[in-house]
């Protein structure tokens, strides 16, 4: 029995899951298995990999995307660049590797909305989902901030949005050279939601942001994909904003990871 399966804390919805069965299901891999391994601290990990020997590969979500390589072997180069890792690979000769299929899946969803104004960004939140869109913005030259709850000397935070002015932008006005460190030459007509703020069944909750600043001119994009349209979607459409959630998103990650499981094996 091939064994795969998804690590991380809680896990209350389990796309994964329901995801690699139906493929199993579909395929015919009737010896192929999926299962949720509810991790609440990273440091049960090598009891996990000791107890299940027919693992062959696993997904990563939060909160251990980042503090899960402490115990890989290798990691591919955009799991390297990223600090964060989505998918293991048990290889043949032992070793375990990351990768970072978030950065194919987003990639793909995401470049097709793009059109010629949306020049710079805003990433709400800072955990290993976020840092795989910065790469990706990075990749395609968009210059980015991250907007966090805690302020510290990188992150704007939700209360510097509150500052924002004028009718096509949000941009705060009072926090310098955090905004514009020679990279932020246009105001973000882009925001990404990496946080789980509308994620079911907590679907009223949405990023504090400056709404009524949004405009036809935005491109809103949220990873979370239950609710269909979260309230931070929801708002930004009634905007007139370009929206988008993660379902995409999540099938071509998912993809990926299957593919990287499979090559070699």
């Amino acid at each position: 029995m091939k064994k795969f399966g998804l690590i991380g804390f809680p896990l209350k919805v389990a796309f994964s899951k329901n995801y690699f069965e139906e493929k199993f299901s579909r395929e015919n891999l009737s010896d192929h298995s999926y299962e949720l391994f509810p991790l609440a601290d990273i440091s049960e990990f090598l009891e996990l990999v000791k107890n299940q020997p027919n693992l062959c590969g696993l997904n990563v979500t939060v909160p251990h995307k980042k503090t899960v390589i402490q115990y890989l072997d290798e990691l591919d180069e955009s799991a390297r660049e990223v600090g964060a890792v989505n998918v293991i690979k048990f290889e043949k000769n032992g070793k375990l590797v990351g990768y970072n299929s978030d950065v194919f899946g987003f990639e793909q969803s995401f470049l097709p909305l793009l059109k010629p104004h949306h020049k710079s960004a805003l990433i709400l939140g800072t955990g290993g989902a976020a840092a795989a869109v910065a790469f990706v913005l990075r990749k395609h030259n968009i210059p980015y901030q991250f907007v966090s709850r805690n302020k510290t000397a990188d992150f704007l935070t939700y209360e510097d949005l509150r500052g924002a002015v004028g009718a096509y932008c949000i941009r705060p006005t009072d926090v310098g050279d955090k905004w514009n460190q020679g990279r932020m030459q246009y105001a973000p007509t882009i925001i990404i939601n990496t946080t789980p703020l509308g994620m079911t069944p907590n679907t009223g909750d949405f990023p504090d942001l400056p709404y009524d600043k949004i405009t036809a001119d935005f491109l809103c994009y949220d990873l979370v994909y239950t609710p269909e349209k979260t309230q931070f979607l929801a708002k930004a459409e009634q905007q007139g904003a370009t929206i988008k959630n993660g379902l995409e998103m999540l099938h071509l990650q998912a993809e990926k990871a299957w593919e990287i499981w499979i090559k070699n094996s």
